[in-house]
């Protein structure tokens, strides 16, 4: 495990590598130093092995590196609702959760508070620890995360850097997407479940198939088949999206999924044979967004 590189004053723990100042809330996530949370609590609308029958023990970070016009979260990923803590609050909050009986620590959008997460997983929990990301990771920042998560849950969302360009203002995201995988697979290894079926360890590489956007779709499924041997990661097709966010201001994408694209999807993923999961378009409702107003911060 190589040591993290993390400067307060001059943060490059991030792709962006913004040389943000964290003391003042200047980087491009616009977070502080200590860990800013909207949420935390039992969440069982993960992927079935993380939610298992008690659910994953969700904390949700505010702010986002990234920024994607459409996120569903955007109230605390863009609008930075969330409340300061400190860092030995949020293991209290990892422990409160297992208490509580989940399966694992499912830290969502943990990207630019790694520093943080390397500093509260000193001590190893019991339960398996995910890294939920929206796949814009550095390799650097996740070789400092050897040995302390056990899950990675790395979205791949853009496989077209125009596409990465438009939606997320990061025409660098296609490849520093495949290279932060690659090294999340070389850290977990195929994935490993218990009796119960309950992921131990692994990758599930989710994407999320938006509208008009099917052949991109595709394309990140032969990328993940071509790429590592079979029964080595999940993927997971969500069919979730809504338009939400700036999306009105994207007219290609101010629309709902179409039964013919999800349907679409799901034939080219059966057809190359992918383990993981689908979502059906029932999946495509609000109710799907979590409540963020603090719970259990």
């Amino acid at each position: 495990m190589t040591q993290m590189s993390y400067d307060p004053n001059h943060c490059t723990l991030c792709p962006r590598r913004c040389g943000g100042d964290r003391t003042q809330a200047t980087g491009r996530c616009r977070m502080p130093d200590r860990p800013v949370v909207a949420r935390g609590a039992l969440h069982h609308w993960e992927e079935p092995p993380l939610s298992g029958t008690r659910g994953a023990g969700t904390v949700f970070f505010s702010g986002c590196s990234l920024g994607c016009v459409f996120c569903q979260n955007d109230s605390i990923s863009q609008g930075d609702f969330g409340k300061e803590i400190s860092t030995e609050r949020l293991r209290e909050i990892f422990w409160e959760l297992i208490r509580a009986g989940a399966h694992n620590i499912d830290l969502v959008n943990p990207t630019h508070y790694a520093h943080v997460v390397a500093q509260t997983l000193e001590d190893p929990l019991p339960v398996p620890v995910v890294w939920n990301s929206g796949g814009y990771d550095r390799v650097e920042t996740l070789r400092a995360l050897e040995g302390k998560i056990q899950i990675y849950l790395p979205d791949f969302k853009y496989p077209d850097t125009q596409g990465a360009k438009t939606y997320a203002g990061a025409a660098d995201y296609p490849e520093t997407a495949k290279a932060a995988i690659r090294e999340m697979v070389r850290q977990t290894g195929p994935y490993e479940m218990d009796e119960a079926g309950i992921l131990q360890r692994g990758v599930i590489l989710r994407h999320l198939l938006l509208p008009g956007r099917l052949v991109q779709a595709k394309e990140v499924m032969d990328w993940v088949a071509e790429t590592f041997p079979p029964h080595t990661v999940f993927f997971s097709l969500m069919s979730q999206y809504t338009p939400w966010g700036r999306a009105e201001e994207f007219p290609p994408l101010n629309r709902r999924l179409r039964k013919s694209e999800i349907r679409g999807a799901m034939a080219y993923m059966e057809n190359l044979g992918l383990d993981g999961f689908t979502q059906g378009e029932e999946a495509a409702q609000a109710e799907y967004i979590p409540a963020f107003d603090l719970t259990g911060v």
